[in-house]
C-alpha cells in the first residue's frame, strides 16, 4: 500500500506565515524591528483524529480548523508584529470576535442576497437562485477588491504569495531556498480562494433544491447548511487537487485560481524567507514528532 502523503498548507498572517503541519502549526512573525519570531504549536488530536478522513465530515472538521486556527494566529501575529506583548488580544475577546465575524459573515454574503433578489419579481425557483447566487458572487468579489486598497491587506496577500511558492516549490521537490521558489506560482489549487469560490457555486445548487419557499424557511436554510455547502466545497477542491492534469477539471478550478489573483502579490525576499522558514520549521517538527524516542540510559 501506497505511503499517503500529507499536503501542507496554511495562511498568511500579519507580516507572517502560518503551516498547517500533519503534528504541528507553525507560525513565523517579523517584528517591525527586523526580528523573526517563531511560535510551534501542537495539532490538537480533534483536528488530526479518524474525522479528518470521512469524506464530507472532514470538510466541516477543516472549516472549524481554518477558522480557529486562522483567527488565533492572526490575532497573534498582529500582537508580535505590532509588538504590544503587553496589550494582547486574546482569551475570551478572541472567541467574541470570531463569533461576530461568522454573523457578519454569514449576514453579508447568504442572508444579504436572498433580500436583494425578493425585490425582483422572479417566479422560476431555479432562476432566484441563480440571480441570488449571482449578487452573493458579486457582492463577494466586491469585498475582495476593496480590501486589495489597503496597505497593510496588500502585506498581507504578498505573504499569501510567499506561501503558495513555498508549498508550490516543496511539492514539486524542489530545493527550499529563496532562489529555488521564487519561479513558482503564487497561486495553489487548494487555496481557501478557490474553495471560497466553489462554496459560492455549490451554494446555489443546495438552495435550488430548497427552492423558493417562505422567507423565514429560505433564512433558515441560509444558516443552517453553510456547513453541508462548505463539506461539499471542501471534496471538490480535495477531489480537484489529486486530478488536476485531468482537462475538466482544470476547466472547473480555473476561475479559483483566477480569484487568487486578486488574493495573492508577488512577496519580497523578506517575506518570501518568512513563508520558507515557516514551511521549513513544520516540516521539520513533524519529522521530530514521528521519530520514535529514545530512553536516556543512566550508568
Amino acid at each position: 500500500m501506497a505511503e499517503k502523503i500529507f499536503h501542507y498548507g496554511g495562511q498568511a498572517v500579519m507580516e507572517g506565515v502560518m503551516i498547517r503541519g500533519e503534528k504541528h502549526m507553525v507560525t513565523v512573525v517579523r517584528r517591525s524591528n527586523g526580528e523573526t519570531v517563531v511560535d510551534k504549536q501542537p495539532i490538537p488530536r480533534f483536528y488530526a483524529g479518524w474525522m479528518r478522513s470521512v469524506p464530507l465530515l472532514r470538510g466541516i472538521i477543516v472549516l472549524i480548523e481554518s477558522l480557529v486556527f486562522g483567527f488565533k494566529t492572526l490575532m497573534y501575529s498582529a500582537n508580535v508584529a505590532l509588538e504590544e506583548e503587553d496589550e494582547k488580544v486574546g482569551g475570551w475577546l478572541i472567541w467574541v470576535t470570531l463569533a461576530l465575524s461568522l454573523v457578519f459573515g454569514v449576514a453579508i454574503f447568504f442572508i444579504t442576497p436572498l433580500f436583494i433578489t425578493r425585490l425582483f419579481t422572479i417566479d422560476s425557483a431555479i432562476l432566484f437562485n441563480l440571480v441570488e447566487g449571482l449578487i452573493r458572487l458579486a457582492i463577494f468579489l466586491i469585498y475582495i477588491r476593496l480590501i486589495t486598497f489597503m496597505p497593510d491587506i496588500k502585506r498581507v496577500f504578498a505573504y499569501h504569495g510567499a506561501e503558495h511558492k513555498a508549498v508550490n516549490g516543496f511539492e514539486a521537490g524542489a530545493s527550499l531556498e529563496p532562489e529555488a521558489v521564487r519561479k513558482f506560482s503564487k497561486a495553489h489549487i487548494r487555496c481557501g480562494g478557490s474553495f471560497l469560490f466553489a462554496v459560492m457555486v455549490i451554494a446555489i445548487i443546495v438552495f435550488s433544491l430548497v427552492g423558493k419557499q417562505a422567507l423565514w424557511l429560505m433564512v433558515l436554510s441560509r444558516i443552517l447548511l453553510v456547513p453541508v455547502i462548505a463539506a461539499l466545497g471542501y471534496e471538490f477542491i480535495h477531489f480537484g487537487a489529486k486530478h488536476s492534469n485531468n482537462i475538466i477539471m482544470k476547466i472547473l478550478l480555473t476561475p479559483g485560481l483566477w480569484l487568487q489573483s486578486m488574493t495573492t502579490r508577488e512577496p519580497d525576499d523578506e517575506q518570501l524567507r518568512i513563508g520558507i522558514m515557516a514551511l521549513k520549521t513544520a516540516i521539520e517538527a513533524d519529522k521530530e514528532a514521528a521519530e520514535p524516542s529514545i530512553p536516556n540510559e543512566q550508568n
